[in-house]
């Protein structure tokens, strides 16, 4: 048995690794590679290290497209095995591969109206939406704990990782030469008290295990006063007549903070203001989200008797349509508008953000990750100018910043749950998906709790096992 390291090594983006079992080859994710725009198009296009003909069979921890978004382009190059996941991720996935190939399609398209001005060549998009289409009949749903096996002698079961609807952490069972090996693989692991989800569970006991590494040496705020903050943030605009702005991620994100205003607003801890979810792929993978309640901790299911829908309430409008998105400019505050993509790289967060950052009354509330060089980040920093579709504007609405809100666990929590293994039973853990800075730092902290082994591969690594 080998283990060949693909995407997310040294990195956090384009998660997949490749399993070599008896002859035979099985992915753990397919995602898409996101950076400079020329290299991530090579390093999705091109299958480096196997080809997607030969691979058996998939299995994908969550539908985040880190994780699932290259999927479309394995098929188009000859993959036609199973792709095993969770029944809420199969449902998000339908959701979440249609958007990335309209997106896609429509930067494509974008460009190549300059690109055909200039006489030059025309881009292709890496995959359409017949494209991905095609994934979705090859997509098994499995429920957390059911034992299935995927190939003579490999048995998988699905634990529950907290991290998003229907995320999961993979246990293996191998048996290849008259040996039985186990190992896991923790996908992006999620944090206990989190809220609507329920904590990630424990798996049995592995001899090595993939773990993610995202925050492995960074610390997040207590998640127990993040409606108190929010709160604040709300009676503020209340007080100024502002508007919030809020770029958010359209999965788990979006519904977090429509969850935590619904509580705010049902505790009289501020007044009722309206609120804009003003996204399509939002609106899309909310329906999911009210689908699949199984996934919802006891806090949730307890709301959910008393409300039945903690994603739906008075003074909560969800957006669709262009001229209704317009619309929301001219309105007066206070009011909430929330809208994709969370870094404030793309999407119908920009234009709100290019109608109100101008303004000193109003407010940018910052609450997810965002990578270096993103819109985003520069308005972490508090950087006073921002360019906008190219155009540079002043910053004058206040931002806020919540860190409390990252569904990644940190060091604490993740080194929390590696402690929950027998140490001497574990022969290896590979780090995968972190920067290296917080691997190392990772690391360091898993060997001084008694772990021995602890790897960090880059792209292309092959192990034997």
């Amino acid at each position: 048995m080998h283990i060949q390291f693909v995407g997310a090594d040294r990195t956090v983006t384009g998660s997949m690794h490749h399993l070599i079992i008896d002859g035979k080859n099985y992915l753990l994710d397919c995602g898409l590679y996101q950076g400079k725009r020329k290299e991530a198009f090579e390093i999705n296009k091109n299958f480096t290290y196997f080809n997607p003909s030969e691979i058996d069979a998939l299995i994908i921890s969550h539908a985040h497209i880190d994780h699932i978004g290259n999927i479309p382009t394995l098929v188009k190059n000859g993959f036609k095995g199973h792709i095993y996941c969770t029944s809420a991720t199969k449902d998000l996935a339908l959701v979440m591969l249609r958007d990335s190939a309209h997106i896609q399609e429509k930067d494509v398209e974008y460009v190549n109206k300059r690109r055909a001005k200039q006489g030059k060549n025309l881009f292709e998009p890496l995959y359409t939406t017949a494209d991905a289409e095609n994934v979705f009949p090859l997509l098994n749903a499995k429920n957390y704990h059911e034992e299935f096996e995927i190939d003579s002698g490999i048995k998988v079961q699905f634990f529950d990782a907290g991290h998003i609807l229907g995320s999961a952490i993979t246990f293996l069972t191998i048996r290849e030469n008259g040996k039985t090996i186990h190992l896991g693989f923790s996908g992006d692991l999620g944090r206990p008290n989190y809220p609507i989800l329920k904590d990630p569970e424990k798996i049995p006991d592995v001899d090595y295990f993939l773990c993610e590494s995202t925050y492995g040496g960074r610390f997040h705020d207590h998640i127990e006063g993040t409606n108190a903050k929010l709160a604040a943030v709300l009676n503020k605009a209340v007080q100024r007549k502002g508007k919030i702005i809020i770029p958010a991620f359209s999965l788990e994100r979006t519904q977090e903070i429509v969850y935590s205003f619904h509580k705010i607003f049902e505790n009289n801890s501020a007044p009722r203001i309206p609120i804009y979810v003003d996204s399509p792929l939002s609106t899309n993978a909310t329906e999911v989200f009210r689908n699949h309640p199984e996934c919802f901790d006891k806090e949730t299911h307890d709301f959910m008797l008393k409300y039945e829908d903690p994603f739906g309430f008075n003074k909560l409008t969800y957006i669709t349509d262009v001229e209704d998105s317009k619309a929301l400019n001219g309105k007066e505050g206070p009011m909430v508008i929330i809208s994709a993509s969370g870094m404030a790289e793309t999407g119908r967060i920009l234009h709100h953000l290019a109608n109100n950052i101008r303004d000193e009354r109003n407010i940018i509330l910052m609450v997810g990750y965002c990578a270096e060089n993103t819109l985003g980040r520069k308005l972490i920093e508090k950087e006073p100018v921002v360019k906008i579709h190219g155009d540079e504007y002043k910053v004058k609405a206040e931002v806020i910043v919540i860190n409390s809100l990252s569904a990644h666990a940190d060091s604490n929590e993740l080194t929390g749950y590696c402690k929950k293994f027998d140490i001497d039973k574990m022969k290896n853990i590979f780090l995968v998906h972190g920067d290296l800075d917080q691997q190392q730092k990772f690391a360091e902290r898993l060997k001084s709790i008694g772990f021995k082994n602890v790897n960090i591969p880059s792209r292309g690594d092959v192990l034997e096992i």
